[in-house]
């Protein structure tokens, strides 16, 4: 039996869509493109999360926190 290797990858925005844009939400594409560099390398999605965190003052910004396994 192998053993389960684990990776967490951090997708965020740009600071700079949000200051020009009010507020970013997830950053879709550049998400697809991490999610599916990784895949061909033999990782899997386990779990994710959406995390928003103040962005300067006024703005708030959407990352996302995925955690991937393979055997």
């Amino acid at each position: 039996m192998g053993h389960t290797e684990y990776k967490v990858i951090h997708i965020a925005e740009g600071g700079l869509g949000t200051i020009f844009l009010g507020a970013s939400g997830i950053p879709v594409k550049r998400m697809q493109a991490a999610l599916n560099k990784e895949a061909a390398d033999g990782w899997q999605v386990v779990f994710q999360i959406v995390e928003q965190k103040r962005f300067w003052l006024f703005w708030t910004r959407e990352a996302v926190i995925v955690t991937l396994g393979k055997q």
